[in-house]
C-alpha cells in the first residue's frame, strides 16, 4: 500500500493544474508554470480543488509508480508557489565564489577559475564569499546544478576543505601520526 500515493494533494488558491491525454500535467501558479509527463496508466482525478492519484490495479509495477507520481505532482504544486532553494558552503583558504553578470565563477586552489552559466529557469546568489545559493521553481533542476557545483570540490575527510551543502556534516579522519 502506497501512503504517500494515496495523500491528496490540496490545490492553493491562484495554482492551475491541467491534464491533457497520456497524463501531461500542467502546473501555472504565481511563479512561473511546470509541466511533466506522468506514466500513462496513473488515474489522475481534480475535485473541488484537491487533486488525487489512484493507481489501476494491485500489480507491483503500478504500486511502485503510485507515489512517485503523486510526489512528481506535489514538487510541482509546491515550485511554482513558493520555489526552492539549495545552499551551498565554500570552506577552505583561498576558496571564494563571485557572480559576474550572470555567471558563476569559482576558485578552488585549480589553476584557473571556474566559470558557470546560470541555467535557464534558476537564480543563482553569492551573498558571501563564502556562500552559493540556488533557487528555481524546479526541485530536480536545483538539486542538479547544486550537484554540479559541489563536485568541483567534494568535502575532503582530513581537513574539510571543499564545497559542502549548508548543515551537511563531514565525517572526519585522524591524519598520519608521525613516531
Amino acid at each position: 500500500m502506497s501512503r504517500i500515493g494515496l495523500k491528496p494533494i490540496d490545490l492553493p488558491a491562484g495554482v492551475e493544474i491541467t491534464v491533457s491525454e497520456k497524463n501531461l500535467v500542467e502546473v501555472k501558479g504565481p511563479k512561473g508554470q511546470l509541466s511533466q509527463q506522468i506514466d500513462p496508466e496513473m488515474v489522475i482525478n481534480i475535485e473541488d480543488g484537491v487533486l488525487n492519484v489512484a493507481r489501476p490495479s494491485e500489480q507491483k509495477r503500478h504500486k511502485s509508480v503510485h507515489g512517485l507520481s503523486r510526489t512528481l505532482i506535489w514538487n510541482m504544486v509546491v515550485g511554482v508557489t513558493e520555489g526552492y532553494q539549495k545552499s551551498l558552503d565554500i570552506v577552505g583558504t583561498g576558496y571564494r565564489a563571485a557572480k559576474q553578470g550572470n555567471k558563476l565563477v569559482l576558485s578552488l586552489g585549480y589553476s584557473h577559475p571556474i566559470e558557470l552559466d546560470d541555467p535557464k529557469g534558476l537564480e543563482v546568489e553569492v551573498p558571501a564569499q563564502n556562500k552559493i545559493v540556488v533557487k528555481g521553481i524546479d526541485k530536480q533542476q536545483v538539486g542538479n546544478f547544486a550537484a554540479k557545483i559541489r563536485d568541483y570540490r567534494k568535502p575532503e575527510p582530513y581537513k574539510g576543505k571543499g564545497i559542502r551543502y549548508t548543515g551537511e556534516h563531514v565525517r572526519r579522519k585522524v591524519g598520519k601520526t608521525g613516531k
